[in-house]
């Protein structure tokens, strides 16, 4: 495929049409052939010849991890398992994994989502595309390989660690495009540092990241240091795997959304209620297109609002700012990893890499935010002065007190994968 997609630019009307249909066939699918959600929609008393205009998808019970992980491993295919091409999974860190399965088909339109998401990012048939993101599992890997070949390009499966390799074959190489977590990039980015090499001048123009939230100061910190356009991808396994939604290179407003494959929402995360446009709360996906397990309002945690198209007329929705679920609450105060790395990449002084470790002392919680120091400003009566800065911008922005701790330059671990942000110590 190259170019737009004629829905990319269709009428508002024309793409409703679209998702009315592929809805009704959606919830149709689903109460025939999946238990779970004969049984949800029952107890919710809807059938789905309720369904009628787009709108009527609030009648319709949420799904959520948990009702995943009561299926496990195949409860909520509706396809017999021989008819499924391929299985992903989660990493399970928090519980048992959540099992997804694709047909043949579900592949092709996955492959198809993300060849137009890097497309949309300035990717182009014939590129180089280094892929960064873990292989195996987790979805990230194989859904962006698969995507890049789709576009026409030729894929480098690099998959995640190895960071000394990474810049090696970056080097030798010579890839256009890079796909991978925003922290990771960083990484590489030290990596490139410690060998006395000037990332600017690689031939890096366009870098993929998603996975995990991230801000517009680390896309502003990795555009300066590699000389490159930065652009968001969003997806999760659940729903497809990357290529759900994508930022466009020549807006980076926010991120389109698939629509005629992904109908969303955005709903209060305590009532549930659906939520207008332009209004910040969860985020919720119903599939569209897919056979071998579709999803009916699933609660993504993570936290956004839709915006109306600019690029492309599908939807927006705002740069994720973190989950409803990995909100940390200290002294009543909510605050997301995002809020915290934003103060910090204000700083010409602090890296990207930091870690919030999360202590009790007596009755009190305590905040401490470990950020490492730029190598060329490791000056301890500096390094001083700037943490005092950086609380006082996190007390007037979040509002919360916290501890300052500038470290060592790579003192902080160093995640492949999606960062580990926070680590909370504090007793049950």
């Amino acid at each position: 495929m190259a170019g737009l997609d004629a829905i990319e630019t269709a009428s508002r009307d024309e793409i409703a049409a679209l998702q009315c249909e592929r809805l009704a066939w959606t919830l149709h699918h689903a109460y025939a052939n999946v238990p779970h959600y004969r049984a949800a929609f029952d107890r919710a008393g809807v059938h789905p010849k309720d369904f009628r205009e787009l709108d009527d998808i609030a009648k319709f019970p949420f799904t959520t991890k948990q009702d995943l992980r009561a299926n496990y491993p195949f409860g909520m295919f509706a396809v017999p398992r021989e008819k499924l091409a391929r299985v992903h999974a989660s990493s399970g860190t928090t519980g048992k994994p959540t099992v997804v399965g694709y047909t043949a088909k579900d592949i092709d339109t996955w492959a198809q989502v993300v060849a137009r998401s890097i497309y949309a990012a300035g990717g182009r048939p014939g590129m180089i595309v280094h892929v960064a993101y873990g292989y195996g599992l987790f979805t990230g890997g194989l859904g962006a390989h698969y995507g890049a070949e789709k576009l026409g390009c030729t894929v480098v499966p690099v998959s995640g660690g190895m960071t000394e390799r990474q810049v090696q074959l970056i080097a030798d190489f010579s890839p256009d495009v890079i796909m991978v977590t925003p922290s990771y990039m960083l990484a590489i980015l030290d990596e490139f540092q410690r060998q006395g090499l000037n990332a600017r001048d690689c031939s890096l123009k366009i870098g993929i990241f998603g996975a995990e939230p991230w801000t517009n100061a680390m896309r502003q910190e990795i555009e300066a240091g590699f000389a490159m356009d930065a652009v968001d991808i969003y997806g999760l396994s659940e729903v497809m795997g990357p290529g759900v939604a994508n930022e466009c290179v020549e807006t980076k407003d926010g991120l389109h959304i698939w629509e005629d494959h992904f109908y969303p929402e955005v709903i209060d995360p305590e009532t549930g209620a659906v939520l207008a446009e332009g209004e910040r709360g969860e985020l919720v996906f119903t599939s569209l297109t897919k056979e071998g397990m579709p999803v009916v309002r699933y609660r993504t945690r993570d936290l956004t609002r839709l915006l109306p198209g600019t690029a492309r007329t599908m939807r927006r929705m705002e740069k994720v700012t973190g989950r409803s679920d990995d909100m940390v609450i200290v002294r009543g105060v909510n605050m997301f990893p995002t809020q915290v790395e934003e103060q910090l990449l204000k700083s010409e002084v602090l890296s990207g890499h930091y870690q919030i470790v999360l202590t009790r002392e007596g009755r009190m919680d305590v905040v401490a935010v470990h950020v490492e120091a730029r190598p060329e400003y490791f000056d301890p009566v500096l390094l001083e002065a700037e943490a005092k800065v950086v609380v006082a911008r996190i007390k007037d922005t979040i509002g919360l007190t916290t501890r300052v701790v500038v470290e060592a330059p790579a003192t902080i671990e160093r995640s492949v994968g999606k960062a580990r942000r926070v680590v909370d110590r504090r007793p049950a």
